[in-house]
């Protein structure tokens, strides 16, 4: 295994595992508040500290973590899911007005950051992880759309594809059997950034008060929470911080790997 591949796999398997442990274990009760021990830095007793409200910030991290990631993986679930196919059905009526129908819709939802969307959509119906899922899904959508699509182009003039279409098969089934399967490598490295992507787009929700509300932990808005305390207690804004740094750099080092290892130009012949 590629050393990139590697040490991004084991800081996102780190990660994933850590969310999925606070499932059913943490040090400490998240929702049990300690203002005797509010602020202490970190010890024996809390691993990473406590926060303003004597938290244990271990306990708070690994449930944050099943916050961030599951909000960033769904979204990225949702762009997959509706752009994938919308790429596919472009690519098969390339340069005809569905095509040009599909992609100027792409660029008015690219006029649009996913902070905007959160925005507008907070504004109609209050904060929460939904509308933060909906709004980077949406702004995912486009980023899935143009890279199968511009994958699937290349593929289109390919004889196997001609000879697909004298057998009488359709577009969809072509894209379906032929064209999905063939870039499928590419949407794989695509889904790890927008993945690493969603993370950051997730915290920076959760920082502004866009996101996950109280009392359901975000690093985002730990990192939010802990601002006016950073010179009293530098721990409270380090940890969370330091989790969302690993984690995307973790996801970016295995999104790397990952196009290395499936790309056939880039592989050493034996």
């Amino acid at each position: 295994m590629r050393p990139a591949l590697a040490l991004g796999t084991t800081l996102t398997a780190s990660a994933l595992a850590a969310a999925l442990l606070s499932l059913v274990w943490t040090p400490y009760d998240i929702t049990s508040l300690a203002i005797a021990e509010r602020l202490q830095p970190p010890s024996g007793a809390h691993w990473l500290g406590t926060d303003h409200f004597g938290r244990d910030i271990a306990a708070m991290l690994m449930t944050g973590a099943r916050t961030s990631l599951s909000v960033a993986l769904v979204a990225v679930g949702i762009g997959a899911g509706v752009g994938v196919p919308l790429g596919l059905t472009a690519a098969a009526h390339s340069e005809s007005w569905l095509d040009e129908l599909i992609m100027r819709g792409n660029d008015l939802v690219f006029a649009f950051p996913s902070l905007v969307i959160a925005i507008l959509i907070t504004a109609v119906f209050g904060p929460s992880a939904t509308n933060a899922i909906i709004a980077i899904g949406i702004f995912n959508i486009p980023v899935f759309a143009r890279v199968t699509r511009g994958g699937a182009l290349s593929l289109w003039t390919l004889d196997y594809i001609r000879a697909a279409q004298v057998t009488g098969k359709g577009a969809a089934r072509i894209s379906a059997e032929h064209i999905l399967p063939n870039i499928a490598n590419l949407l794989i490295v695509q889904g790890t950034i927008q993945f690493s992507l969603g993370i950051l787009a997730e915290a920076g929700l959760s920082y502004i008060g866009l996101g996950a509300q109280p009392p359901t932990p975000s690093w985002g808005r730990m990192l939010a929470e802990a601002q006016t305390m950073i010179t009293l207690a530098p721990h409270v804004a380090l940890f969370p911080g330091f989790a969302i740094l690993v984690t995307v750099v973790g996801l970016n080092l295995m999104g790397d790997g990952l196009r290395d290892a499936l790309d056939p130009r880039l592989k050493v012949r034996a």
